[in-house]
């Protein structure tokens, strides 16, 4: 089926897989953003340690680090970067117009994440995205194998080789642990200016001191194009085999890089012959290739269990989250805020662990039954369809989902209530064109 941007896809020529893929994405990164969002993360160890959940949140830090901390963000930027290539090559085969409105679109969403980033939460990656989403245009016409070394290479060494050549420009800039007390005060205050305040100066200050996060995002955008190119998510039946290996050697990567990491951490390290700069550069090639091969093996292990129609019908709950990634990606930030900062309920940080947890599972398994609920009604999720209102510059169609799944008939829609009407969503992109989120 070949759709414009105006023509919707019906939701059985989507594909699934990715969608559901995306929507497991997600709940990793919220798990991993909440706890920076209940100000936890931001404790120094002796107050975590003051906790009565202590006991209970050292097991739990300690498993997500090794599960989930990277390796989901991992996952979120490989399917972006993924979606991202779809639409290029579809606006590259327009020509000028098409790489005009690809760019359009990353300006708005890179609009979208600064008003994120510095008005609701510090931690915002969207903003990054639409920048690396518009280097992408350099590399578009780069070979598969070349995307692949290029990809490894910037995502794993170029951050390492940078960061020792960060710290020396910053010198002025006041330490984490700094911040982290004066972000802890301003966060569980109940002014709302000062909160702004102390939210603007820490993303400000996160973004200058992590300079290398737009190559571990470019690095994962150009596997994403080799995998787009490649159609391993889309056609994955056509590429068992490649998958299979990809989940293999991902995990036994991934596995083995974290213990080496480990190890070079230890007293007694087993690197004995490595010293001073070159052990420590070997340590981030180390701490940068884990969650890169354990998000890239997590992929390939997903696409392959959804081959299996047992787990398909377990993991297709996650399709309409990962339908409407930008609105649920931008609405955990702000129901983070409303549950722990002092502005809203002021949880703060005094329930450790099992706070988090406990507002992981009520949030996620809330936005997914407003993912179904939505999209049973709706072509498209809210803050998706204001993405492209705002991007070509006027109302997109409004189409309500009808009962088989296609879009309803313009007279049907012309007899619903004008409030009703007024939500209705945009089009949804063709294979080609739909992105992430």
């Amino acid at each position: 089926m070949q759709a414009s941007l105006e023509s919707p896809v019906a939701p059985k020529d989507r594909y699934t897989v990715v969608d559901a893929l995306r929507g497991f994405a997600l709940a990793g990164v919220l798990l991993v953003n909440l706890e920076y969002l209940s100000l936890y993360a931001l404790l120094p160890a002796s107050r975590q340690a003051a906790l009565p959940t202590a006991a209970f949140d050292a097991v739990a830090v300690a498993l997500t680090e090794l599960l989930v901390n990277i390796k989901f963000i991992t996952l979120f930027s490989l399917l972006f970067g993924l979606g991202f290539a779809l639409q290029l090559e579809r606006a590259r085969a327009r020509g000028a117009g098409g790489i005009a409105r690809y760019a359009r679109r990353l300006v708005v969403l890179a609009g979208i994440g600064a008003a994120h980033g510095f008005f609701v939460w510090w931690g915002d990656i969207l903003l990054t995205y639409a920048v690396v989403g518009l280097l992408m245009l350099a590399f578009v016409r780069l070979p598969d194998r070349v995307l692949v070394v290029l990809g490894i290479l910037t995502a794993v060494a170029l951050p390492s080789l940078l960061k020792p050549w960060m710290h020396p420009l910053l010198p002025a800039m006041p330490g984490p642990a700094e911040v982290s007390a004066a972000s802890v005060a301003a966060f569980t205050s109940t002014s709302w200016t000062r909160t702004l305040h102390a939210n603007l100066m820490f993303s400000g200050w996160e973004r200058v001191s992590s300079l290398a996060l737009v190559s571990f995002v470019l690095g994962r955008f150009l596997l994403g194009l080799w995998a787009g190119r490649r159609g391993l998510l889309q056609r994955p039946l056509e590429h068992l085999p490649l998958l299979r290996r990809l989940c293999v050697w991902g995990l036994s990567i991934g596995v083995a890089t974290c213990l080496l990491s480990w190890a070079g951490t230890a007293p007694h390290t087993v690197l004995p012959g490595l010293h001073g700069g070159a052990r420590l550069l070997v340590l981030r090639l180390l701490d940068g290739m884990a969650p890169l091969a354990l998000g890239i093996g997590y992929a390939a292990g997903f696409v392959l269990l959804y081959q299996r129609p047992t787990w398909q019908r377990r993991l297709r709950v996650l399709a309409p989250v990962g339908r409407m990634a930008l609105t649920h990606y931008l609405s955990q930030s702000v129901l983070g805020v409303m549950l722990f900062y002092g502005i809203g309920l002021g949880l703060g940080p005094r329930w450790g662990m099992p706070g988090v947890l406990s507002a992981c599972v009520l949030i996620f398994a809330t936005q997914v039954l407003l993912s179904r609920w939505w999209l049973a009604r709706f072509r498209y999720g809210p803050l998706e369809w204001l993405w492209r209102w705002i991007t070509y510059g006027g109302p997109p169609p409004r189409m309500r989902q009808g009962p088989d799944g296609t879009p309803e008939p313009a007279a049907m829609r012309s007899r619903l209530p004008a409030t009703r009407d007024s939500v209705a969503s945009l089009g949804e992109l063709s294979r080609e064109e739909k992105a992430a989120p």
